[in-house]
């Protein structure tokens, strides 16, 4: 589905906001859903053997292993209770993860067992734990407040295929993903993108939600000019919902948000609401030019530039006739569309969504850039957050480092956006290392002809793309 969906910080630091991922659903990790609420663990680790049948592994006798051990339990035993909840989680994070949000997100946690401790500190721990759903390893980081309530909560795929060593192993990995995969690795440390290895990275590609970057990049060109402010409250309407990924869909219309709160949820879990509200906010024709300002090489390819509830229109509502005319038509033709049918039509039903299991009109309805183009588009972000005033946009890209994982004792920051649909699993990385090198890794993996099995490709790319991390900062 388009439009699918950790900030660092200093020790014992509370995470930036709280939040956390549905263990059951596979699509989280290339969706951008994984959790912006546990900061990636700031000192060295310490690992604990993995569990095998004969050895049970226990969490640490610390406030955040005594929080790891009553959540394994309670997940047990779901529903959890209100008062349950407000005995284990703090104030702020149950300001934005209500009771009733928690036990929905941990309904796939079945079966939980402690495999080991990769990281333990007083207050904040990171695990790996087996359940019995969708999902068969995941890693559960969790960080606690001063009173030992839970602070933070993140819960992502836990990787399994082998890292490559090589640059030919890297290659080789990724064709195992899709018939099509465009690959850029990149050093972007002098403002520039550098190439050090790529897969036909010049050719355009379906993104999926990964087109919030250029959304996030005409944000910061307004807010830059004064004329949007972070802090600016932003109003949920019924004609800027979406359907998820994302929670703002099921807000009370007239619920406000900030600018920056909104520009958090678009890109750490997705929100396709959110990317609506931030397109009305500061107009589609300024988000077409940030595609032209950061260097796309064909921006014409998304002009129009699409809302996600008119690409949910396109695909779900009176497939495929709706979406030939549009097709068919030329930019201006487009336009003339989506103002007087598209955007009047009401929004599909979560059903038609959820019946959408095969690729549609990948290569003529979606929006798209090349590898090189998204490169372009993280040193656009990355000059962008080093000025006056703009440092929220380096904060929101780094909620979320998408499942990757890197050394902490290494890398310093991880930004992060992916994007998906049936046929489409996008990743996209920028990571600095703590001697302040940095580095873009793009993957744009397509299937025209059948969807893309996310539970065995994304596992391959992130393995894959940490190791291009690896093998670029060695060079």
């Amino acid at each position: 589905m388009p439009g699918l969906c950790s900030r660092r910080s200093g020790r014992r630091a509370r995470p930036a906001w709280p939040f956390l991922v549905l263990m059951a659903a596979v699509a989280l990790l290339a969706a951008a859903c994984s959790s912006p609420g546990t900061p990636t663990p700031p000192g060295p680790t310490t690992a604990a053997a993995s569990a095998g049948p004969a050895k049970a592994v226990i969490p640490p006798d610390t406030r955040a292993g005594a929080q790891l051990r009553w959540l394994i339990a309670a997940v047990a035993h779901l529903p959890m209770s209100g008062a349950q909840v407000r005995a284990h989680f703090d104030a702020p994070f149950l300001a934005q993860v209500s009771p009733a949000m928690l036990n929905q997100a941990l309904q796939g946690a079945t079966g939980v067992k402690l495999l080991s401790i990769q990281v333990s500190e007083p207050s904040m721990l990171v695990a790996i734990v087996s359940t019995s759903g969708v999902i068969p390893r995941a890693q559960v980081a969790l960080a606690v407040d001063s009173q030992g309530l839970i602070s933070g909560l993140r819960i992502s795929p836990a990787t399994t295929a082998p890292v490559p060593a090589t640059w030919a192993g890297v290659n080789a990995a990724l064709r195992t993903v899709a018939p099509q995969v465009r690959l850029l690795v990149a050093n972007v440390s002098s403002g520039s993108c550098q190439p050090v290895d790529s897969i036909d990275p010049a050719t355009a590609a379906p993104l999926g939600s990964a087109f919030k970057l250029y959304v996030l990049d005409a944000l910061g060109h307004a807010v830059a000019s004064g004329k949007v402010h972070w802090n600016q409250p932003l109003t949920v309407t019924a004609q800027l919902k979406s359907l998820p990924s994302g929670e703002l869909q099921d807000q009370p219309d007239g619920t406000q948000i900030s600018v920056q709160d909104t520009a958090a949820k678009m890109i750490s879990i997705s929100d396709n609401t959110a990317a609506n509200m931030l397109i009305n906010l500061v107009g589609r024709p300024a988000v077409e030019a940030a595609l032209t300002t950061t260097g796309m090489a064909d921006p014409a390819l998304d002009r129009p530039f699409l809302t996600t509830r008119e690409l949910f229109i396109l695909k779900l509502d009176q497939w495929p006739a709706l979406a030939d005319r549009y097709i068919a038509a030329n930019q201006a033709g487009r336009q003339a569309l989506l103002a007087s049918t598209i955007d009047r039509a009401p929004l599909p039903a979560v059903a038609a969504a959820q019946a959408w299991t095969t690729p549609r009109d990948l290569n003529s309805l979606e929006w798209f850039a090349s590898a090189n183009d998204i490169c372009r588009a993280y040193t656009s972000l990355a000059a962008l957050a080093r000025r006056p005033g703009l440092s929220p946009i380096g904060q929101v890209l780094s909620l979320n480092d998408g499942g990757l994982q890197l050394d902490p004792a290494e890398w310093k920051t991880t930004w992060f956006k992916g994007g998906s649909e049936p046929g489409v699993l996008t990743l996209t990385y920028l990571a600095t290392t703590r001697t302040g090198q940095s580095y873009v890794v793009t993957v744009l993996a397509e299937n025209p002809s059948q969807p893309i099995n996310e539970g065995t490709a994304a596992p391959v790319m992130l393995s894959a793309i940490k190791g291009a991390f690896t093998l670029a900062a060695r060079r």
